[in-house]
C-alpha cells in the first residue's frame, strides 16, 4: 500500500478543523498528522512535521494564512498548500496563488470535496474552485448562456439531472462519443475539470432548471 498523504490542518476555529479532520480521514489514502491554532503554529507544524499538504485557512488571526504560506514554502518549497477560503473575490485567490498556494477553495462551497482537493494538489495539480471568478448573482442576459449552444445546454440539463454519457445519448439520439466531447467543451468553456463542480456552477448560474 502506498505511502499515505499527511496533511496538516491549520484553522482558528476547533470545531472547524474538527470537522475538516473528519472529512479527510474517512479516506484511508490520507492522514491528518497536526493542527494548527493560527498562522504562526502553522510555520512551527510545517517545519516539525513536514507534512505533505497543509490545509490552511486564508484570514487567521495574527499571521495570516496567506503570510505562513510564504514563510513556510520559504522553507520547504515541496510542501502542497491548499488555501480554504469564505472569501470568492478574485484579488484573494490571485493573491494566494502568488504565494505560492496550490489550490484555492471556498468553505462553503455546496460540493465541497476537501479529500479529493488535497489528494489533487498532493499530485501537484493546481486547484481552484470554480465559483470563486464568477458572482453568485445572476450575470448579464448577453453572457446568460456562457457561450454554450443551445445542444451543449441540453446536454449540461441532463448531465445535472445525473444522466450518465451513455443515457444522455439514447435520450438525445446521439452517439457516445459526440456526448463525450459535447460534455469536455461544456467543461473547457466554463472552466471546470469535475462533474460535481459543473453541477454546482450550472444552478448557480442559472444554466439549468431544476426538477
Amino acid at each position: 500500500m502506498p505511502d499515505k498523504i499527511t496533511v496538516l490542518l491549520a484553522d482558528d476555529h476547533s470545531l472547524v478543523r474538527r470537522g475538516f479532520r473528519r472529512l479527510l480521514e474517512d479516506d484511508p489514502s490520507i492522514e491528518v498528522v497536526g493542527e494548527a491554532n493560527n498562522g504562526d503554529e502553522a510555520i512551527a507544524a510545517a517545519a516539525t512535521l513536514r507534512p505533505a499538504v497543509i490545509v490552511m485557512d486564508c484570514a487567521m488571526p495574527g499571521t495570516s494564512g496567506l503570510v505562513a504560506t510564504r514563510r513556510i514554502l520559504e522553507g520547504d518549497p515541496g510542501i502542497a498548500i491548499l488555501m480554504l477560503s469564505m472569501h470568492s473575490e478574485e484579488t484573494l485567490v490571485k493573491q494566494a496563488l502568488e504565494a505560492g498556494a496550490r489550490g484555492y477553495v471556498l468553505k462553503n462551497a455546496l460540493d465541497l470535496d476537501l479529500a479529493a482537493a488535497v489528494r489533487q494538489v498532493a499530485a501537484g495539480d493546481t486547484v481552484v474552485d470554480p465559483n470563486v471568478f464568477r458572482p453568485r448573482q445572476a450575470s448579464l442576459k448577453g453572457e446568460r448562456n456562457h457561450g454554450l449552444t443551445p445542444r451543449e445546454l441540453e446536454v449540461l440539463q441532463l448531465i445535472c439531472s445525473g444522466l450518465s454519457n451513455r443515457d444522455i445519448a439514447a435520450k438525445l439520439d446521439l452517439s457516445v462519443n459526440t456526448v463525450a466531447v459535447h460534455r469536455a467543451n461544456i467543461m473547457n468553456a466554463l472552466g471546470v475539470h469535475k462533474t460535481a463542480e459543473l453541477v454546482v456552477y450550472a444552478i448557480h448560474n442559472g444554466l439549468v432548471t431544476l426538477p
